[in-house]
């Protein structure tokens, strides 16, 4: 699904991963990460797809609301498993959406 967010400015924070193998509770863990993220105050959406490599997107009203987000206890654990057990490899990517652009055929 794709996130309703406002008009722009926003920020968007893009996370990309490479895992490793085995499931070893990542799904149960993402499910929450998600679920969590969109209960936070400033949080406007998230967007994931997978396949060799994934992405997540995770758009934000301003630095301080992802800033919260890092600080959040439940991530931070969920963070510290990824180093050890989840991923090959990550990267994150914090960027200021200036425009966006539309089209829905309903």
């Amino acid at each position: 699904m794709i996130a309703q967010t406002p008009s722009p400015p926003y920020y968007a924070v893009i996370f990309t991963s490479v895992r490793t193998d085995g499931d070893n509770g990542y799904a149960e863990m993402a499910d929450r990460m998600v679920e969590l993220a969109s209960q936070q105050e400033g949080c406007l959406g998230v967007e994931s797809a997978r396949n060799e490599v994934g992405i997540t997107v995770s758009y934000w009203l301003d630095l301080e609301s992802i800033r919260r987000w890092k600080e959040n206890s439940e991530h931070s654990f969920a963070r510290e498993k990824g180093r050890r057990e989840w991923y090959q490899a990550f990267k994150v990517r914090i960027a200021k959406v200036e425009n966006d652009f539309v089209f829905d055929r309903n």
